[in-house]
């Protein structure tokens, strides 16, 4: 279970988010729903301990995130949470299953690797180099290697975002599967994939207050 409680974060010349508290439940999914420029980045970034809440806290499992140190939350995100990135983070000239295997640098067994690949219809790409990849398969490559830890919580940010809607419906159907049992947070944009979750959150309903630093609050509109 994920409890976000009291966050804020602000940014130097930009603006202050202040959340209104949640909590996520283990083994449901959610979708985050709201335009570019809401907040929803920038929340799934401190639930995974990327950076750090101006004040507040994460509670995971009921252990509050905030008083670790930077290395022990990027220890407990590298074996307890699966990343998907929005712009992917694989390396172009390696293959597919290389991708995935460099995790075994960080002791990650990467023995499911076969079976997800086979599960997200790409295990005909395995030896193929990321460059020669469409958009929609590097998607898979990295759904496969952000669930071949077997993690506890998986986070994804803006999954299709690149991708045109019938690709990112593939991609998101499989990825609500394969995040069976496990806590699935997914950040997008398009309100079109929202019957594949177990719970939609509107963005426009999840911020407190937004706010320019040098201004008055700007309200809950995204």
């Amino acid at each position: 279970m994920i409890e976000v409680k009291n966050v804020t974060k602000q940014f130097q010349n930009e603006t202050e988010i202040k959340y209104k508290d949640i909590t996520f439940e283990t083994g449901k999914s959610y979708m985050l729903l709201g335009a570019s420029g809401c907040g929803k980045s920038t929340l799934l970034n401190i639930i995974a301990g990327i950076i750090s809440p101006t004040s507040g806290s994460v509670l995971i499992d009921g252990v509050n995130m905030q008083e670790k140190s930077q290395k022990q939350r990027d220890k407990f995100r590298i074996e307890k949470i699966g990343y998907i990135f929005q712009d992917f983070k694989l390396i172009n000239e390696m293959t597919v299953l290389d991708n995935i295997n460099i995790l075994n640098l960080e002791g990650i067994n990467t023995q499911d690797a076969p079976r997800l690949l086979e599960e997200l219809g790409i295990a005909e790409k395995k030896n193929s180099k990321i460059k020669h990849l469409s958009g929609g398969q590097k998607q898979r490559v990295a759904i496969a290697r952000a669930l071949v830890k077997a993690p506890d919580i998986v986070l994804a940010d803006e999954p299709t975002g690149n991708l045109n809607f019938a690709i990112g419906e593939l991609v998101i159907k499989k990825l609500v599967k394969a995040s069976k049992n496990k806590t699935l947070i997914a950040v997008t944009h398009d309100e079109r994939l929202s019957k594949y979750f177990d719970k939609v959150i509107d963005m426009n309903q999840m911020i407190a207050d937004k706010k320019d630093i040098f201004g008055a609050g700007g309200g809950t509109k995204c």
